[in-house]
Order: structure tokens, then sequence, then C-alpha cells
């Protein structure tokens, strides 16, 4: 016996995309105040992301955040490739988030490589950075 559907499934359904809103951080004191929307959300969210090592919390998804872990002395020659590749891919789990690009790598200070890029979002572009002791 087959259930009736009434074609409820045949009908076609409309997709609402929902704000933008988060809580805005306030990182120098440590502590939330108000609300943030749309490009300053998204910085929010790029910093998140990158400063989350994936797989360590439970209460994050396997897609959320980046593994840096494993970068602790390996050579920069492998180091730089890859961070553009996991910075990359972490940031475009997140659908606002259209591509990263302009990276640029700063390997003057002995066992540090500190790189910086422009994330495309879909409310602008937003300049990061991050900085990663190897």
């Amino acid at each position: 016996m087959i259930p009736k559907t009434n074609n409820i499934l045949s009908t076609d359904l409309e997709l609402e995309e929902q704000p933008c809103k988060n809580y805005k951080m306030d990182i120098k004191h440590n502590i939330i105040t108000g609300y943030c929307d749309e490009l300053n959300a998204m910085r929010q969210v790029i910093y998140k992301i990158l400063n989350t090592e994936r797989y360590q919390y439970i209460i994050y998804s396997k897609n959320y955040g980046i593994e840096l872990a494993d970068l602790l002395g390996e050579p920069v020659t492998y180091v730089c490739p890859e961070l553009k590749r996991r910075i990359t891919e972490a940031l475009l789990q997140d659908d606002r988030i259209i591509f990263a690009d302009n990276f640029d790598f700063d390997t003057s200070v002995k066992r540090t490589v500190k790189v910086t890029f422009t994330v495309h979002t879909i409310y602008g572009d937003i300049q990061a950075e991050r900085t990663v002791i190897i």
C-alpha cells in the first residue's frame, strides 16, 4: 500500500534566503556586543573559520574550520601551497563566499608564515590574513 501525497511533492517550492546577521564579536575585549550583518558579519565568519581547527570541536560539522595542526615542522616550500589550498577549501564551505585569491606569503620571520589574501563574498571583497607557526 502506497500512501497518497495529494501532489504536494510535485509542486514548486520557493527557496528563501535567510539574512546574514551575526552576534558582533569584540575580539580585543573578548565580549559580544550587539549584532552585525552583511560585510561585517562575513569578516567574522572568515575570522572564525580560519581560527577553528577542523575536527577539533564536536559542536561544528566536519566541514567547518581549517586544518593547520599538522603543518607544524613542515618545510616552507610545502606549507605555502598547502596553506593556500586549505584556506580556499575551508572558506568555500560557506555559500556566501565566492572565492579567495591574491595570496601573498611572508616568511621573513623564522618558523612563521603570514599569508594575506582577498576573499570575494556576495556582499563585497574582504582583505584577510592568517599567521601560522610551522
